[in-house]
């Protein structure tokens, strides 16, 4: 009976870019002759201007207005670090994990942004640290697509959970590997203590034929046939790209050469499938 058609669905290949969020939630250009308070308000935000922020609160405006994308003062002050204004705002009362229209809270912002004392005084203020955006973000996985080692370790010494996985199936640890950002995933695997967050990791450090990280995957003998959600293993993975190095240190760590995942496929199935020669030998 012929070998059915492996189909690799997210957890196991490698995406062609790295999630991104955030990039079109801005301000609109101002197109009338002056800008109403509101806006005034964003703008000033956004420039890191305190005193004129605190003229347009002191005049009543709504501190917690916000633009079309859903952008308020205290996201526009964490995303360039305005932490005089962040700690005004919070002072007089604004709330600390409004989202935007993405779902995304300040925190979201300033972990993306890279600003450590912003997201330090965001906790402070009681903002949920393990929230996550409309499609799975949590401030941890932004931190870590972007290369924040400083946010990371703070966030997961306030408790970031790291097992939890965008809506595509990718943890913090996961995108770090697929980024190359290996302060990150050093960081993250230090600090994974129940082994959860690797499924993901170990399937994409097989996908590019990384050594390095699947060693440090593996070590104190972490499976090596862990399956992905559709049942395949690292190195089903490795055979479909025809990944002969990472083939060899699974198979060094005892790893299944017969595994057979959905309609019995091993990953001998799937290096002759897509005609691997060197895997198959």
């Amino acid at each position: 009976m012929p070998a059915a058609e492996m189909t690799m669905t997210t957890d196991e290949k490698e995406p062609d870019k790295a999630p991104v969020v955030n990039g079109t939630e801005t301000l609109p250009r101002q197109t009338g002759k002056q800008s109403d308070p509101s806006t005034a308000f964003l703008r000033a935000a956004r420039a890191g201007h305190l005193d004129k922020v605190l003229e347009l609160l002191d005049s009543g405006v709504d501190i917690n207005s916000c633009n079309a994308n859903g952008l308020n003062a205290l996201h526009l002050a964490a995303k360039d670090g305005h932490v005089d204004i962040v700690s005004e705002l919070l002072k007089r009362g604004c709330v600390v994990d409004a989202a935007t229209k993405k779902g995304n809270t300040a925190l979201h912002i300033a972990a993306l942004a890279g600003q450590e004392e912003v997201a330090r005084i965001l906790v402070q203020s009681g903002a949920v640290v393990n929230v996550q955006s409309l499609n799975g973000f949590t401030p941890l996985y932004m931190a870590a697509q972007e290369n924040h080692d400083g946010v990371v370790k703070f966030l997961l010494g306030k408790g970031a959970n790291q097992a939890l996985a965008t809506e595509d199936g990718f943890t913090p640890l996961a995108v770090a590997m697929q980024q190359g950002h290996d302060k990150v995933v050093a960081v993250l695997l230090e600090n994974d203590t129940r082994g959860k967050v690797r499924l993901p990791a170990l399937h994409i450090a097989a996908k590019k034929d990384d050594c390095k990280a699947a060693a440090l995957l593996l070590q104190n003998e972490h499976n090596p046939d862990v399956t992905s959600k559709s049942g395949f293993t690292p190195l089903h993975i490795a055979a479909h790209y025809g990944n002969v190095n990472i083939a060899n240190l699974l198979h060094q760590k005892n790893a299944n050469i017969n595994y057979a995942a959905k309609h019995n496929i091993t990953p001998l199935h799937v290096a002759s499938k897509w005609g691997k020669l060197p895997m198959v030998q």
